[in-house]
């Protein structure tokens, strides 16, 4: 994947993770919370990665 591609997944897995676990506190649902976190901290980690990858590549091009 490219760092773009890690980027945009990992927003939307936080945003439907953060989805998740709204649904999770109006229904009493602690499993859907739970999977909405799991999901949510798995998209920051992906967004981390593009970072990581965008941050790598220029230092790569300045050599």
């Amino acid at each position: 994947m490219s760092s773009m591609s890690d980027k945009v997944s990992g927003k939307a897995n936080e945003m439907a993770g953060k989805a998740k676990q709204a649904a999770g506190d109006m229904t009493n649902d602690r499993s859907m919370k739970a999977d909405g976190t799991a999901q949510e901290a798995k998209g920051k980690g992906q967004h981390a990665k593009g970072e990581v990858k965008d941050a790598a590549k220029n230092v790569v091009d300045r050599a």
